[in-house]
């Protein structure tokens, strides 16, 4: 008789089409293959390496702009040099009325308009001047976000210009490029709070460290609390959840970082894309086995969580407007750029305002504006008299304030609808007709993937279509009861597809309803 073993053979995933096409050649190796692209033309490239690994090197197509490609920086922090705005401004400025740049939601920049055949040029000057593109879409880490007035806040508990940057240098090899992280299963985000105000919206990233007293005592040792799993996908949209692990403010933070990353690439799911996002692997795993791994990766045990972190209740500043630095004397100021949304003209001007009036820096902030620091007290009000300063309000009105927007249908081809536009129009109309007493963040995305956040809006915007009329029509679902900052919580959805031509008269009933507008 032949015995039969009641054991199954474990099952095999089904890789998805993007791991298949990564097995066949990492998304980094068309690096060497930049100027064959330019010389051969757009239209002669393989259509992965043009919709697919180019992507791994900042390069992205657009289906809806064919021959004009978006190319996202690596800003870490959100910080450049006036130097490096100006070659950006260049850059778009040879692209005519195509050339155009956006703020976005992780403190970076995209560049709009940029034809194959000058990218080999282009990377050029991004490497004589510092910056770069690397690894900055796709399955590779994000940019990493961090407060953007880290080291001249007066509210500053640990300065993360330095950790952030080691973070960076870490995954992309210095810049060069990095096959040991240039694989994850799915893309990545990763933030690092100094202050005590929650400026990097933390619960939406892969990790983030928010800053914690050791002990919960203010005379105990300053360090990070680890969140994980924050998640935005058509498919699910989660808080991060806290790892139970405390860390002190030195390279630890980018030793868990590369743990982190690397239980991530060897474990997550490559199958079901949907399903591909780090807590679909903590969910997996179960979070202490998580944990545990992380532990193994490091070869060292995590300090259990500060009992608290640093975090107020005081709420969470746009940055816009006149701050006194920590530094005697100096001040940086908050200018409104509308939906992030600038052209060379006006990238060349924040150049020249920030070499004239601070000392040449500039800063990127997740509400897609722009901060211009170490203004001293002798130059800030010839500073506010600024033609540009009048154009990028420091006071906005009140529904303009708070817009943040994705790309939308314009540029992108996810996108089912206009968003950037249509949302400072809507913005604009609002507050002429009404009176608002308090601040109402409104967040625009195009489609479900959630570029543009709504879920952490008082009001947000997700696009879809709708039927009115028996005709298709631009619509949206609205989302509400989004909350940032200390007590952060995920908005939930209370219409759906709404016609976006009908948005105006549902808009000020919500605000006359539920945030006390009254008419003007």
């Amino acid at each position: 008789m032949v015995a039969t073993s009641t054991e199954t053979a474990p099952k095999v995933e089904k890789l998805n089409k993007f791991e298949k096409y990564k097995a066949e050649k990492d998304g980094l190796a068309v690096k060497g293959e930049l100027d064959k692209f330019a010389e051969m033309g757009w239209e002669a490239v393989d259509k992965t390496d043009l919709t697919g690994r180019l992507k791994w090197l900042g390069v992205f197509y657009r289906e809806v702009t064919p021959g004009k490609f978006m190319l996202r920086l690596r800003l870490p922090h959100g910080i450049l040099s006036s130097h490096k705005m100006r070659i950006l401004a260049e850059i778009v400025q040879q692209y005519g009325d195509d050339g155009c740049a956006d703020i976005t939601t992780r403190q970076n920049l995209q560049l709009r308009g940029v034809r194959l055949e000058d990218i080999p040029s282009i990377f050029e000057r991004f490497e004589q001047s510092g910056l770069t593109s690397i690894q900055s879409g796709m399955d590779n880490v994000r940019n990493i976000t961090g407060s953007p007035v880290a080291g001249i806040a007066a509210n500053e508990l640990i300065d993360t210009q330095d950790l952030v940057m080691k973070v960076q240098d870490m995954i992309t090899n210095n810049s060069e490029g990095n096959p040991a992280f240039s694989n994850l299963p799915r893309k990545f985000n990763i933030a690092l709070e100094g202050s005590r105000e929650d400026s990097i919206h933390s619960e939406i990233n892969d990790i983030a460290f928010i800053p914690a007293f050791q002990d919960g005592e203010e005379d105990s040792e300053l360090g990070f609390n680890v969140i994980v799993g924050g998640l935005f996908s058509a498919r699910r949209c989660d808080s991060a959840i806290p790892l139970n692990a405390w860390v002190p403010a030195d390279d630890t933070v980018v030793e868990v970082c590369r743990a982190i990353l690397s239980v991530f690439r060897d474990n997550g799911s490559r199958g079901n894309r949907q399903q591909t996002r780090l807590m679909w692997l903590i969910d997996a795993m179960g979070l202490e086995s998580f944990r545990a791994a992380v532990e193994r990766e490091m070869g060292q045990s995590l300090a259990p969580a500060a009992p608290k972190d640093a975090i107020t209740d005081e709420g969470k500043s746009d940055h816009l407007g006149v701050y006194s630095q920590k530094q005697p004397g100096l001040n940086y100021v908050g200018l409104h750029v509308p939906v992030g949304h600038i052209y060379a003209d006006d990238m060349f001007e924040m150049a020249r305002l920030a070499e004239v009036y601070g000392n040449g820096e500039i800063r990127l902030t997740v509400e897609q504006n722009v901060i211009i620091p170490n203004i001293p007290d002798s130059r800030l009000d010839a500073f506010l008299q600024e033609e540009p300063v009048q154009k990028f309000s420091i006071a906005p009105s009140t529904l303009v304030r708070t817009q943040v927007s994705c790309t939308g249908s314009r540029f992108c081809n996810f996108a089912l609808i206009e968003t950037k536009q249509r949302a400072h129009a809507i913005a604009q109309t609002l507050d002429a007709q009404l009176n608002v007493p308090d601040s109402v963040r409104m967040h625009w995305t195009g489609c479900p993937n959630s570029c543009g956040q709504p879920q952490v809006a008082d009001i947000g915007f997700m696009g879809t279509k709708a039927r009115k009329d028996g005709k298709a029509v631009e619509a949206v679902d609205i989302y509400m009861g989004g909350k940032v900052g200390k007590h952060a919580q995920l908005g939930e959805r209370v219409m759906k597809g709404v016609p976006c031509e009908d948005l105006e008269g549902v808009l000020t009933d919500l605000l006359k309803e539920k945030f006390g507008a009254t008419a003007k």
